[in-house]
C-alpha cells in the first residue's frame, strides 16, 4: 500500500546525494525482522516537507521498529527507507545535523545544570540558537529551572529538556517519540505550539504518541499500524470516516435483526441492544427513525455519532485480545 506522495528515486551514489523526491521521509515495502519474527511487513508511506505525520499503533504493532529504522539504528530486511533522500543506515553521520530525535529515554549528564546541558549541546553541534541558550530554555518552559541539575528534574521536565536539544539543532526532520509523555496539560499545549511552529517553518515531524487527541489535534496525516502493517491511513477525518459511524439504541427484546429495515451498515441486534456500524449515518438514521415511527417502537437511549480514533483503537485492542 503506497499511502502518500511519490516514491523517491535511488540516490545517485554511495556518497548520499539527495534523491529527486518531494518526500522528506520515504518508505517503500519496508520489512524488518528479529530472527524469524517479522516486526514490520511491507510498510509504505511518505511524508512531505513541513508535514506532521503521526504513526500510531497498539503495543507491538511495529511503529518503534519503523522509527528506529528511519533513524538508522536498524538495517531493514528488505524494502527501502529514505530520510532527506538518503539511506539512514548508510548515511546516518551525514544526516546528524539535519535530523533530530526526541526519544523515550534521556541520556543527559545528570550533574550538569539545564543551562550547561543546552550550552554543551549547542557547542558540540556548532550552533548559535536564534534566541540564545537562555531563550531556547525559556521557549520550552524551563527558565525557572535553568540552574537546576538534571538529576533533580522531574520526568516531564526532562522531556522538555529533550525538546530544547532537539529543536536547538534547527532540524529539517524531527522524530518525536511520545514527546508529551509525563507532561502536565499546560506543558503539553506548549509542546504542541512548538511542533506547529516547526512545521510552519518547513520542518518535517514524524510523531508517535499514545494520546489520540494529540494526533487528532496536530497531524496532517495518520497511519495506524497493527501486526507490522499499516491498516488505516489518511487524514484524521478520512481514517475516522473509513471506520463508519455508530448508531446504538435499546429495543424491545422481542425484536431481532430480521424485523429491522434494510440498512447500509452492519447490524447487530441481541438482548434488546441495537448497534449499527454504517458508512451512511444520515441515511441509515432516517431509515431507522422512519421504521420506528411506522411500527410505533421507541428507540431507547438512541445515539448516533461518527467514529473516533479512540474507538478504532479500542476495537484493535479487542481484536488483539481475541487473537
Amino acid at each position: 500500500m503506497r499511502t502518500h506522495a511519490t516514491p523517491g528515486a535511488e540516490p545517485d551514489s554511495d556518497l548520499g546525494g539527495l534523491a529527486p523526491s518531494d518526500a522528506a521521509v520515504d518508505v517503500l515495502d519496508l520489512t524488518c525482522r528479529y530472527g524469524s519474527f517479522t516486526a514490520v511487513e511491507g510498510v509504505s508511506f511518505a511524508v512531505a516537507p513541513g508535514e506532521l505525520f503521526a504513526l500510531l499503533g497498539t503495543n507491538g504493532a511495529g511503529k518503534t521498529t519503523t522509527i528506529e529504522t528511519l533513524q538508522g539504528l536498524r538495517r531493514p530486511a528488505s524494502g527501502r527507507a529514505r530520510v532527506l533522500g538518503r539511506d539512514p543506515w548508510r548515511h546516518r553521520r551525514a544526516q546528524a545535523g539535519q535530523v533530530s530525535v526526541i526519544g523515550q529515554e534521556t541520556g543527559f549528564a545528570e550533574d550538569l545544570t539545564v543551562t550547561e546541558t543546552v550550552r554543551l549541546w549547542t557547542e558540540l553541534h556548532r550552533l548559535a540558537p536564534d534566541e540564545g541558550v537562555g531563550g531556547l530554555i525559556d521557549r520550552v518552559g524551563l527558565a525557572h529551572r535553568s540552574g537546576t541539575r538534571v538529576v533533580a528534574l522531574s520526568g516531564g521536565e526532562r522531556r522538555r529538556l529533550d525538546l530544547a536539544l532537539a529543536i536547538g539543532t534547527r532540524p529539517r526532520v524531527l522524530f518525536a517519540d511520545e514527546p508529551t509523555t509525563g507532561l502536565d496539560p499546560k506543558s503539553r499545549r506548549g509542546t504542541w505550539a512548538i511542533l506547529r511552529e516547526l512545521t510552519a517553518g518547513g520542518t518535517t515531524v514524524l510523531l508517535t504518541t499514545h494520546y489520540l487527541d494529540e494526533a487528532a489535534e496536530l497531524a496532517d496525516h495518520v497511519a495506524i499500524m497493527d501486526k507490522g502493517r499499516i491498516v488505516r491511513f489518511g487524514t484524521v477525518e478520512e481514517v475516522v470516516a473509513s471506520h463508519g459511524a455508530l448508531i446504538t439504541a435499546r429495543l424491545d427484546e422481542a425484536i431481532d435483526a430480521r424485523d429491522l429495515p434494510a440498512l447500509a451498515g452492519e447490524i447487530r441486534c441481541a438482548a434488546g441492544e441495537l448497534r449499527v456500524r454504517t458508512p451512511e449515518l444520515q441515511a441509515d438514521l432516517h431509515r431507522l427513525l422512519t421504521w420506528a415511527d411506522w411500527r410505533q417502537i421507541t428507540l431507547g437511549g438512541l445515539k448516533a455519532a461518527p467514529a473516533t480514533l479512540d474507538e478504532i483503537f479500542a476495537e484493535l485492542e479487542d481484536d488483539k485480545d481475541r487473537r
